[in-house]
């Protein structure tokens, strides 16, 4: 393997563990409701409620609860940095362009990636049984932000 990308995967890997350490915006802050739902992943059990306070349509405060391996607990903390701030169009957007990273081969193809922290995601596609432990947070947010109560990884 060369040296560039063993380093590049070492980091990576050490952004998953810190998130999973040490989540951020964990545990939720109990004024953020006016955005939430559930998401469960049937296959491993992670389970996770997302809470965003949207206001002007502007992510203001996010939070989640729950727990899950891990990927998916590194991941719904990064998710909650990544979006924090953002619109919900950007916020929506990222997750289109998490999940198709994630699911889609013809997307690295053609060059899409993830940038900044978020780009530690990339590695669990070499585990493809772990893509939905990385996706499930973003799918519960995606529910919360369209006003459903529930997400499904599917």
């Amino acid at each position: 393997m060369d040296t560039d990308l063993s380093d590049l995967r070492t980091l990576y890997e050490e952004i998953i563990l810190d998130h999973n350490r040490k989540p951020r915006n964990y545990p939720l802050r109990p004024a953020c409701t006016n955005h939430s739902a559930h998401g469960f992943n049937a296959l491993c059990g992670d389970e996770f409620r997302v809470h965003a306070c949207v206001e002007d349509g502007v992510i203001k405060d996010i939070g989640f609860e729950g727990g899950g391996c891990a990927i998916s607990t590194a991941s719904a903390s990064l998710m909650t940095e990544a979006v924090k701030g953002k619109s919900v169009d950007e916020a929506e957007a990222l997750f289109r362009d998490v999940h198709e990273v994630l699911t889609n081969e013809e997307a690295a193809a053609h060059g899409k990636t993830l940038m900044g922290k978020l780009a530690a995601l990339v590695s669990v596609k070499e585990y493809p049984l772990r893509v939905k432990c990385a996706t499930l947070a973003w799918h519960t947010l995606h529910a919360a932000l369209a006003g459903k109560r529930t997400a499904s990884t599917e």
